[in-house]
């Protein structure tokens, strides 16, 4: 489906670079940034955008509220959300064709909600900090913190969503200021994953899982993984910290497509940092699994040898880890 004619049809349901992925030789914690909105009241109560939402829509929202992402929701359907399918069907004792097929329809509709909720823009939401990214590690290096670019990337990050899409979805809405009330995905009360007994990171499949102590895979997450020159190192390894909102210690020498004139720079923590919002060493050294400032590339880039993320992603995994789990790159 074209650009065009999907977001033609979520306009009628709503109204009836490349990322250069680092691989850091350390990351250290910092007192998280004020880079998020926080809304300070609870989430709107549900309700339906309307029956005209498209399939792939509301599909992708309810396999992330399942813990099978399928990346950054846009409504669009390509192989990431096919995986995500193929993992969820894997999940649920279902045939593994990752097509969207009545018995899959029906296990994702037992959650029983609505793909789409509204939400009003607070003023907290409007106030950020927001601030255009340097294109260079020096710019960024000089900086306090590496907030969001505009409210509507805020947005889209808060919702997993393309901000795009919620453009889309709200025709004449400013994304861009306090008060209006838009139709976003249904993802701000996603409960909580248990913790894992294990990770596996498959490079064949560009996917992050999550295991119980049984070896069953209970939620999978698309990834961006290594270059040649840095591949997945292949093996078991152990998570060695767990940090929100590091600081990065950018290391050219580390990272593929660096400038000839870059030197060793630390840069302050935010979501559009390097590694993003989260950062998990791996006893693998200069290796971990992080969040990036561009979700809608995971899967779609190569990184520096480290597993990416989406932020909101990183965020859940860390939660369900523990220092010392194992994690397991397979090919």
């Amino acid at each position: 489906m074209k650009r065009s004619i999907l977001f033609a049809s979520l306009l009628l349901a709503s109204t009836a670079l490349q990322a250069q992925d680092p691989k850091p030789g350390a990351a250290t914690p910092a007192t998280p940034a004020a880079t998020v909105p926080q809304t300070g009241a609870p989430v709107p109560a549900a309700t339906q955008a309307g029956p005209a939402v498209s399939e792939h829509l509301e599909a992708q929202v309810l396999l992330e509220r399942a813990w099978y992402s399928p990346g950054e929701i846009d409504g669009e359907w390509g192989s990431k959300s096919r995986k995500a399918v193929t993992g969820f069907q894997r999940s649920r004792g279902l045939t593994a064709s990752g097509e969207l097929d009545a018995a899959t329809w029906a296990e994702l509709r037992k959650d029983g909600a609505p793909a789409l909720v509204s939400y009003t823009i607070t003023e907290a939401d409007a106030a950020g900090p927001y601030a255009p990214t340097p294109s260079s590690m020096l710019g960024k290096s000089k900086l306090k913190a590496i907030p969001f670019q505009s409210l509507a990337e805020a947005l889209g990050e808060m919702f997993h969503a393309s901000p795009k899409l919620l453009a889309a979805l709200n025709p004449g809405v400013p994304l861009d200021a306090a008060g209006g009330t838009i139709q976003v995905p249904n993802v701000r009360d996603i409960p909580a994953m248990p913790k894992a007994a294990k990770i596996e990171v498959d490079k064949s499949d560009a996917a992050l899982r999550l295991l119980d102590a049984a070896g069953k895979v209970y939620a999978q997450f698309p990834m961006t993984s290594g270059t040649a020159r840095f591949p997945l190192p292949i093996g078991d390894w152990t998570i060695k910290s767990v940090d929100a909102n590091p600081w990065y210690n950018y290391d050219p020498a580390l990272i593929v497509g660096a400038r000839k004139s870059d030197r060793k720079a630390k840069l302050p923590p935010g979501p559009n940092g390097p590694v993003g919002t989260m950062w998990m060493a791996l006893s693998k050294p200069h290796y971990g699994i992080h969040g990036t400032p561009e979700p809608g590339l995971i899967g779609r880039t190569q990184s520096s040898g480290c597993v990416r993320l989406t932020n909101w992603s990183a965020t859940a995994v860390a939660a369900a880890s523990s220092v010392g789990l194992t994690v397991s790159m397979v090919e």
